[in-house]
């Protein structure tokens, strides 16, 4: 474990998660595979009872705005999240060319160890830290506006659209 690294769990606080693709690869890159993630993080949040206040899903990054959970830890919750993503997406689909396995070795890893968390006690970093999650996607070039990344939060707060996510209480 790495020195000075300090997490304060256990105090009814919300946490600004981000957890990054090995090196940064684009293992989240396509639609099919953020569908995916978004589907294992709704059933995650149900199994650990907690709120999601806002989330987005990057092509090699995600980032989560998250209350405590409810049942076990929130350092558990994140462990079943990342295992439970990097299966399915490694799963091999029927009808896969099974030469095309032997050029291109899969890389090991699917997760950088560990993530970062950033507790959030006061109303206006809550507010700053969704901002930041929303405007992602822009700030990349992945999109000209917010609306427009489907793999977010933001329609659920500007439009009052259904998210694949349960958000807020």
């Amino acid at each position: 474990m790495p020195k000075r690294l300090r997490r304060a769990h256990g105090g009814g606080d919300r946490h600004f998660i981000t957890c990054s693709c090995y090196h940064r690869m684009p293992f989240l890159g396509s639609a099919r595979r953020r569908d995916l993630f978004l589907k294992i993080l709704e059933e995650v949040r149900q199994k650990f009872d907690f709120v999601v206040w806002g989330y987005v899903v990057m092509p090699e990054h995600f980032h989560l705005l998250i209350t405590e959970p409810r049942i076990k830890t929130l350092v558990l919750a994140m462990q079943v999240l990342k295992q439970r993503v990097s299966r399915r997406c490694r799963r091999k689909r029927p009808g896969t060319n099974q030469m095309a396995l032997w050029e291109n070795r899969p890389v090991r890893a699917f997760w950088q160890p560990r993530y970062y968390d950033f507790n959030v006690f006061r109303e206006r970093k809550h507010v700053e830290k969704l901002r930041y999650i929303h405007r992602n996607p822009v700030k990349r070039g992945l999109v000209s506006s917010p609306e427009l990344w489907r793999w977010s939060s933001y329609r659920f707060y500007r439009f009052g659209e259904k998210d694949p996510v349960k958000v807020g209480v």
